[in-house]
């Protein structure tokens, strides 16, 4: 090797030694900067559902849920109906994240013959470290379309009749291992109500929580809070859900008691007709099942 090239390869190294050198300075640089890695909350919850109500849970960005809700009938409806078995309520579901912090599904469900919409985003989720937020927020939307015949079909009856929509800010803070709890407060909007002296508006304040049995077992809760107004046409009661989630690798299966018999917001919150002191209690199940539909 001549001196030429000895000097050439000298230089090269140089360069390439100054250069790591540099990129080590930048990046302690940017570590005194920013200080300490941001640690963000996993598993709040193990599904997007507490039990009849979303969680702040949502789907990462490229999975589909394939989610079967079912209701049995009340469980004091006695043995001739052995004890609610013999009657079904259903709500199928494709649930989809269309990014890691904005997902939107699809419903159908027996009750009422209603189909309905929704989406929930996630602005803010819990963490320590360089970005300390106590809690984990969503926001959920959704619109269901009552798809039942018409009482009256003779009287002039409008599409918009059948619509009612809900609005849900979805607190949340998983305070260890093992015990989560969330707020929700709700609005549900009818466009079209029993009489007119029914309010087209109702508030709900709901409150979930989730405690961690074993790995694979947890024990979940959910009450909603209904401020009801002077009048109310029909009597309804604060719904209130326990029941457990058990996850089995590919799918999560939540084992539900609750005196509602719907099974998305605008039936669970403001049309709730049983009560838990008198055995109007509806066994049921959620089933969900997840596919990776995104390679990545």
């Amino acid at each position: 090797m001549n001196n030429l090239n000895i000097l050439l390869l000298t230089i090269l190294l140089g360069l390439i030694f100054a250069d790591v050198d540099a990129q080590e300075d930048l990046m302690n640089m940017l570590e005194e900067e920013t200080g300490e890695q941001t640690d963000y909350t996993s598993a709040t919850f193990k599904s997007t559902r507490i039990l009849n109500g979303h969680s702040i849970e949502r789907m990462p960005q490229g999975q589909l849920d394939v989610r079967i809700h079912h209701r049995f009938g009340q469980i004091n409806s006695g043995a001739y109906e052995l004890w609610g078995l013999d009657q079904a309520n259903i709500h199928l579901g494709l649930e989809y994240g269309i990014t890691d912090w904005l997902m939107a599904g699809v419903g159908r469900g027996t009750y009422e013959k209603t189909f309905d919409g929704f989406i929930k985003l996630s602005p803010l989720r819990q963490s320590k470290g360089a970005q300390n937020m106590p809690v984990s927020v969503s926001l959920f939307a959704s619109t269901a379309v009552n798809s039942l015949k018409w009482s009256d079909p003779e009287r002039t009856n409008y599409f918009s009749s059948r619509l009612s929509y809900v609005f849900q800010v979805l607190v949340a803070r998983k305070f260890n291992q093992r015990f989560s709890a969330q707020i929700t407060p709700s609005l549900v909007h009818k466009n079209l109500v029993p009489t007119e002296l029914d309010p087209n508006d109702l508030f709900a304040l709901g409150f979930g929580g989730r405690i961690k049995l074993t790995n694979r077992i947890s024990f979940n809760a959910e009450y909603y809070h209904v401020f009801k107004s002077d009048y109310l046409s029909e009597t309804i009661y604060d719904p209130l859900s326990i029941g457990f989630d058990i996850e089995t690798g590919g799918h999560v299966f939540q084992l539900i008691f609750t005196n509602s018999l719907a099974m998305i917001e605008k039936g669970f919150i403001t049309e709730t007709t049983g009560q838990w002191t008198k055995g109007d209690i509806h066994f049921g199940f959620n089933l969900s099942r997840v596919f990776m539909l995104d390679g990545k």
